[in-house]
């Protein structure tokens, strides 16, 4: 429909015609403007509907003192048009929301936006008509609506959450709020004012606030760090990548995992020194930047305990040198998130404000407000009197934006309300199963408020717009999400969940300061960049999880999960396949080994044990190499017996260290790593022979080595774990030595290529088909390779120690180590196993890279001290609490 006909709609709106559009958008902020930009320039008719009385979304309704953005504002800009770029310079660093609302009253006019928006208009009603295949939309201003599409663009911090004290009504002085604040502005001047909130709006208004009051009094529930903005004009630098080249800018910051175009840090904590970690955090605590300090100090403190708790420690610093008032200063410090896992706030002369004889702090902790009378606030401790209340006590975020707009009803009667009763479901972020035709921006389920929003807000926009004109070019008329679709991606939100510590915190990005509100982590952790990736996947691969319709065309529904890795695998495996290595049995053994121990010499060797102690032992044919890895705990220590995998051909006794580390700290164990002779210098049996030679001269030797005198445990992984499953059968049947328990991580333990993980992940899982034939090559000839010492799967399993057998989803030797557990387990041998969803081969051992590989470490060590007869009780401190010891995590420079 022509846009003259849409504009003669919309004003004949005295007769109660409903405007008939391709397309509404629900608000006029940053995400409303550009999609009424790119749908009419897709040639679809749209309306924009807007509550407000003009364009800006949440930068029209946030007013109150101190307003600005906390991401650069040279980042903070739309980048679709480039010439929109070069004909707007920002004034400052971080802009004030006046200059922000100008910005986007600015596009709105350079594109002439207006006409398609009706402002001071509320949508009441949204109701999915099946027989038409259109939404039809009520409004309390003006013609209803009839759309074939419905997207809502009402942003994800624009439904201001309701004070939950008794008493707000029985006040008898002003009552703001720092989402609704007066257009006209708020005189304070010699007033008494009670700020309610120490989130980020408060923060950036009580600097302001305190200059005007007679009296400030602030009252906290939970304190949040606060980061100086040093603000000014933009950093030179900054500016100089921009200018330099512009749409490698701009790019980078896509595909980033923020929106910001900065580096994916590969230094963890653990390597550098004390004064290296301070001088880190004061050049980012002096740079001013948000993002910088909170993704550029050190590799690991966004995902481990331990290293976020080294910048928890050096923000504590700041804020005791800042507020001269001790109790106040302790006040002012959080302890019960990890920083970062709530929104850290930008700010200026915040912690300063607390030393001025105007300014008093309430601690609600120590004495929470019992109710708003009509002079002011009581406490369980004072009364204080006040002439002004703030309540800077935040959205509801995400949802409630969504949600409160109007009652929304999908396919067969459904409400959104019900179906997100128990929590938001999506696809993608972006639509709804059972609700066709109707997307979200930014909504849950997509990066949203743990990026740069206009970054993600331009992704969204040109996703959904591209894929309403191909809808449209292929003669289809109704889009929607499948059930197996939605529930995969909502797989794939929980174990994003766990990579990062935003599990740990009570915050609005799960829902938690909402009384009643369904808690889950709501934003997509997985980055900006990768999830970019997934959204062109679902494309690339025929509208993965999407069912289409049409009149005149076939149903098409390519349904499945378009992710099924976890995610922190996912980015390991994009960055191998992004070297374009040559495959490894291309190296010959010699290269292999070559490119192997390079390959470790760039991976944090792991968090400090008590000691390392190298030394050989007498194998089944000359000395062979070992190294001790002893807990820091006293001795003696139950003694693990462990072999390395690397297909009986590279490797050695060092080659696995992170996972050794790893399982010294969360076992309290001793673990002996052996260095087995290699194929192909050493064919079959030498590696076999040695494990067991290696194993028996250890037991005899366990008091020497500070150990432990009794059954020891077997350990491998790989051919690590067929060595180590050979040893068990060969001990029961040459007299010993006793042996406790095997843990066997993704052991090979039978010679056939018939079985389905062989075929399913024959290639792209890094250990491949082809490698595994190469590895079985050089190790054993065919006709050796039905001996049980060479296939453990064909020798009898009776009478063998506990097992804890680990298979991961995408490996080619996941059935066979199935098959090796059931065996044991029919034949009457205790077995547990892990069958780790979304892994693949190398996941556990890739301690530093593979942080959703913790859980499963922790099920081992348990295992391993259940074995040697030690309570369960291991080292969690990475999956848990913020008390406890974590383990070495970091995200890979595979994420950038």
């Amino acid at each position: 429909m022509p846009d003259a006909m849409v504009a003669a709609r919309t004003s004949d709106t005295g007769r109660g015609t409903s405007q008939q559009v391709d397309v509404a958008v629900v608000g006029a902020g940053f995400a409303g403007l550009y999609l009424l930009h790119r749908l009419r320039k897709a040639g679809l008719t749209a309306v924009g509907l807007e509550e407000a009385g003009d364009v800006g979304g949440t930068w029209y309704w946030n007013r109150y003192p101190g307003a600005r953005c906390d991401i650069q504002t040279i980042d903070y800009s739309y980048t679709f048009d480039p010439d929109l770029e070069t004909a707007w310079t920002w004034s400052e660093k971080y802009a004030t929301q006046p200059e922000i609302l100008r910005y986007l009253g600015f596009v709105a006019d350079r594109y002439d936006l207006r006409r398609d928006i009706r402002f001071k208009t509320k949508v009441t009603e949204a109701k999915w008509d099946e027989a038409i295949e259109r939404w039809q939309l009520t409004t309390d201003n003006g013609a209803a609506v009839s759309c074939r599409h419905y997207i809502m663009a009402t942003g994800c911090l624009s439904a201001p959450k309701p004070p939950e004290i008794d008493g707000v009504k029985d006040f008898k002085g002003e009552v703001y709020f720092t989402g609704r604040w007066p257009h006209d502005g708020v005189n304070l001047a010699g007033k008494r004012v009670a700020v309610i909130g120490t989130g980020s709006s408060a923060i950036q208004s009580i600097p302001l606030i305190a200059e005007q009051a007679a009296h400030l009094t602030v009252f906290q529930r939970t304190p949040n760090f606060a980061l100086p903005a040093h603000n000014g004009p933009a950093p030179s630098d900054r500016m100089s990548l921009l200018q330099g080249d512009r749409a490698a800018y701009r790019e980078q910051a896509r595909q980033s995992m923020a929106g910001v175009p900065y580096p994916q840090q590969t230094v963890v904590s653990w390597q550098l020194s004390d004064a290296e970690r301070r001088e880190r955090f004061e050049r980012a605590w002096a740079a001013g930047d948000l993002v910088h300090i909170l993704t550029q100090l050190w590799a690991d403190q966004a995902v481990d305990i331990d290293g976020n708790k080294i910048v928890q420690d050096l923000i504590r610093e700041k804020i005791r040198a800042a507020v001269k008032d001790p109790e106040t200063a302790a006040a002012l410090m959080p302890d019960d998130h990890p920083f970062g896992a709530k929104r850290p706030c930008l700010d200026t002369n915040y912690y300063a404000t607390y030393n001025r004889p105007n300014v008093t702090l309430v601690n609600l902790r120590q004495e929470p407000i019992k109710a708003i009378t009509a002079s002011g606030i009581t406490t369980a401790k004072r009364s204080v009197d006040v002439d002004v209340i703030v309540f800077a006590t935040g959205f509801d975020a995400m949802t409630g934006a969504i949600r409160a707009v109007h009652p929304i009803t999908g396919r067969g009667g459904k409400s959104l309300t019900d179906v997100w009763a128990q929590g938001p479901q999506t696809y993608l972020g972006l639509t709804v199963a059972g609700f066709p035709n109707f997307f979200m921006i930014t909504g849950p389920g997509s990066p949203s408020v743990l990026s740069n929003m206009a970054v993600s807000i331009e992704q969204h926009v040109d996703w959904v717009v591209d894929r309403l004109k191909a809808l449209r070019d292929g003669g289809f008329t109704t889009i929607e999400p499948t059930e197996t679709a939605q529930a995969g991606w909502n797989r794939h939100m929980a174990d994003c969940s766990m990579v990062t510590l935003h599990r740990l915190a009570n915050t609005w990005y799960t829902g938690a300061n909402v009384p009643g509100k369904v808690q889950g982590l709501m934003p997509y952790t997985g980055g900006v960049g990768p999830y970019r990736s997934i959204c062109d996947e679902v494309v690339s691969r025929g509208m993965l999880g999407f069912k289409l319709t049409g009149p005149d065309v076939a149903a098409q529904c390519n349904d499945g999960e378009v992710v099924r890795l976890q995610p922190d695998v996912r980015l390991v495996l994009n960055l191998l396949a992004s070297l374009n290595l040559p495959p490894i049995e291309s190296m010959g053994a010699l290269g292999a080994r070559a490119f192997v121990d390079e390959f470790n010499k760039g991976r944090p060797a792991g968090r400090p044990i008590g000691e390392m102690v190298d030394g050989t032992l007498t194998g089944a044919d000359g000395p062979l190499p070992y190294r001790v890895y002893r807990p820091a705990t006293p001795g003696p220590h139950p003694v693990v017996v462990y072999f390395h995998g690397g297909g009986w051909v590279l490797g050695d006794e060092q080659s696995d260290e992170p996972f050794c580390r790893d399982m010294v700290r969360r076992t309290g164990m001793m673990l002996v790593s052996v260095g087995y002779r290699h194929a192909p210098e050493h064919r079959f049996p030498a590696a076999a022979e040695d494990g067991y030679a290696a194993t028996r001269w250890i037991a005899e030797h366990a008091a020497e080595l500070g150990g432990r005198p009794g059954p020891v445990l077997v350990a491998g992984w790989s051919a690590g774990g067929n060595i180590a499953a050979v040893t068990c059968q060969l001990a029961r049947d040459r007299g010993g030595p006793e042996i406790a328990g095997q843990l066997l991580i993704c052991p090979v333990t039978d010679c056939t290529f018939d079985r389905p993980s062989y075929n399913d992940n024959a290639t792209g899982y890094f250990l491949t088909r082809s490698l595994m034939y190469w590895f079985w090559d050089l190790y054993c000839s065919p006709t050796d390779r039905t001996d049980p010492r060479a296939s453990p799967l064909r020798g009898k399993v009776e009478r063998l120690p506990p097992a804890f057998v680990v298979t991961c989803e995408f490996d080619p030797l996941r059935d066979e180590g199935i098959a090796y557990a059931e065996a044991m387990a029919a034949a009457g041998v205790p077995v547990e196993q892990l069958k780790a969803r979304g892994h693949f081969h190398s996941s556990f051992t890739m301690v530093d890279v593979i942080i959703t590989g913790a859980p499963g470490r922790v099920q081992m060590a348990e295992a391993l001290r259940r074995f040697a007869g030690l309570p369960p009780e291991v080292s969690r401190g990475d999956e848990t609490s913020l008390g406890r010891t974590g383990t070495e995590h970091r995200i890979a420079a595979a994420a950038s």
